[in-house]
């Protein structure tokens, strides 16, 4: 049946609607576009209560007609998904369509998801991302990938060991904007309604630390984990699989390289992928996407149900079902809702400081997240062995708001100390903005403000915040495997969002077993 909440609207028809019921219908494509922050779904030819009973020919043109009419009043576009025929007591051919209602918010210059790209070294993670944003296939031997590295040597080695950002857009009818064309980013933020920026992470051991501060740093929407067809669930995998599931970021899977591999090597990867899914430990419901019909599908039920795992099978050099994976990106709405964004945009301002600069004509400018902290978690049983089971790890989501011109204070100090400071400009994307909300990353200018005073890990915060510093705090743990015994004394490494500090266990109240 069809919900009072969420982006998801049923209509059996929508046949030469009177004045009265038209200005009704448009009041409600805005609060359904309200509840998926600029997108929603249409689904015409089914009554409210879920029955597909479709319409002819001539009642689905008409429908469509009224449909557009509706989005040019609140100024949204429309892009049909899908179209299916249904099975009806009725001789003439009955179908129904599902169309896409898009509308970017007007305190909003496009819409904006963030997506973690997780997965073992050399699973083609980095190759990936740079076909899907430079629009161009890879000739087999990571060309594709250049242009994301940051560093000499992650070229020469061909493996990332840094966090770099590659963003794709998508334009009102569903359209793919990219890098293709010689586009600028600037250029694809001004021609995109919707943003996806990918944070590609490491897949190599080393730099484990580096792809755990990625995701309780960045606060990502959704984790996308990549697995080579030909290896299949190795090295870091289950570790990132674990990282995605401790800190509860929705993911879905993309098995990658299907061209280097026979079909019953492909088929034994997605079983094993199964396998571990349907664990106790994990207790997903993955869903093989197999066409673009299940790709709609797949977007649609992965953000209304957190138990389901999309599995795409692609290829990077043949371009194979690469466009099924557009498909979902460009459907995939966010997850929380426009009361849950405004009630978050209501909290006191906090900005983690990631990367800190000197830019000229400009002073200092740092990079960062808008968010708080909940520090509250669960970390699932996964039977698996992690090594950095000394670790903890902080759970947090975005909230806040910061405009040009605000002043914050930042710290702590040596002394614990808080200075004020003033936001001069604000820039995402390479893009000039005047406000940031909760959960966006982006740059602030500080002017004349001395670097030497910042370091990466401090926050900015509302003065009315009053923050203060502390050095003891009670957590409750799940220790998943150690070699040693963790006890009083014991040292470890706390991740606190973008934080990362050595701690002492000075006392445990007591354990609790886990089956």
């Amino acid at each position: 049946p069809e919900a009072e909440e969420g982006n998801i609207e049923y209509k059996l028809k929508l046949v030469n609607p009177s004045q009265y019921r038209f200005e009704h219908l448009v009041t409600q494509m805005k609060w359904r576009l309200q509840e998926g922050r600029g997108e929603a779904v249409y689904q015409i030819g089914v009554e409210d209560n879920g029955l597909l009973v479709g319409l002819s020919e001539d009642e689905m043109k008409a429908s469509l007609k009224t449909l557009r009419r509706m989005a040019e009043k609140v100024g949204a576009d429309i892009t049909i998904l899908r179209e299916r025929e249904v099975a009806y007591d009725s001789d003439i051919p009955r179908r129904i369509t599902e169309v896409l209602v898009r509308k970017v918010p007007d305190d909003q210059q496009f819409l904006d998801l963030r997506v973690a790209v997780l997965g073992n070294v050399d699973s083609g993670k980095s190759t990936l991302l740079g076909v899907l944003t430079q629009g161009e296939l890879d000739n087999g031997r990571g060309r594709a990938r250049l242009n994301l590295f940051r560093h000499l040597h992650e070229i020469q080695s061909g493996r990332t060991s840094s966090i770099s950002f590659e963003i794709l857009g998508f334009n009102s009818k569903g359209e793919v904007v990219n890098y293709s064309d010689s586009r600028t980013a600037e250029e694809i933020c001004e021609s995109a309604s919707k943003m996806i920026t990918f944070i590609d992470l490491a897949g190599h051991h080393k730099y484990l630390k580096t792809t755990i501060f990625g995701l309780t740093s960045y606060c990502p929407d959704f984790a996308m984990l990549v697995v080579s067809a030909s290896t299949g669930i190795a090295g870091t995998t289950r570790e990132h699989l674990g990282l995605a599931m401790a800190l509860k970021v929705p993911f879905f899977i993309v098995v990658s390289k299907v061209d280097l591999c026979t079909k019953a090597t492909i088929e034994r990867t997605v079983k094993q992928l199964e396998r571990i899914l349907k664990q106790p430990g994990c207790n997903k419901v993955p869903l093989l996407v197999t066409n673009d019909d299940d790709a709609v599908t797949a977007a649609q039920q992965f953000a209304q149900s957190p138990s389901i795992t999309p599995i795409f099978t692609l290829s990077s050099v043949s371009g194979d079902n690469l466009d099924r994976l557009k498909v979902f990106l460009n459907i995939l709405p966010p997850l929380t809702n426009s009361k849950e964004q405004e009630e978050l945009m209501q909290q006191l301002t906090e900005f983690q400081v990631d990367e800190i600069y000197t830019v000229p004509d400009v002073g200092t400018v740092v990079g960062g997240t808008l968010y708080r902290f909940v520090l509250s978690y669960k970390i699932p049983q996964l039977g698996v062995s992690f090594t950095f089971a000394s670790n903890i790890l902080f759970i947090f989501v975005p909230s806040g708001i910061c405009r040009e011109g605000e002043p914050l204070v930042v710290g702590p100090m040596d002394d614990g100390q808080f200075l004020q400071l003033k936001v001069c400009s604000i820039q995402r994307n390479r893009s000039a903005c005047r406000v940031l909300r909760a959960g966006q990353a982006a740059t602030l200018a500080l002017g004349q403000f001395d670097r030497s005073l910042l370091r990466k890990g401090m926050v900015m915060v509302s003065p009315e915040m009053n923050p203060t510093v502390c050095s003891v705090f009670e957590a409750e743990i799940v220790l998943l495997f150690h070699s040693k015994t963790f006890r009083k004394g014991f040292q470890v490494t706390v991740h606190v969002g973008n934080v990362r500090q050595t701690a002492i266990v000075e006392q445990i109240h007591g354990k609790v077993g886990v089956t």
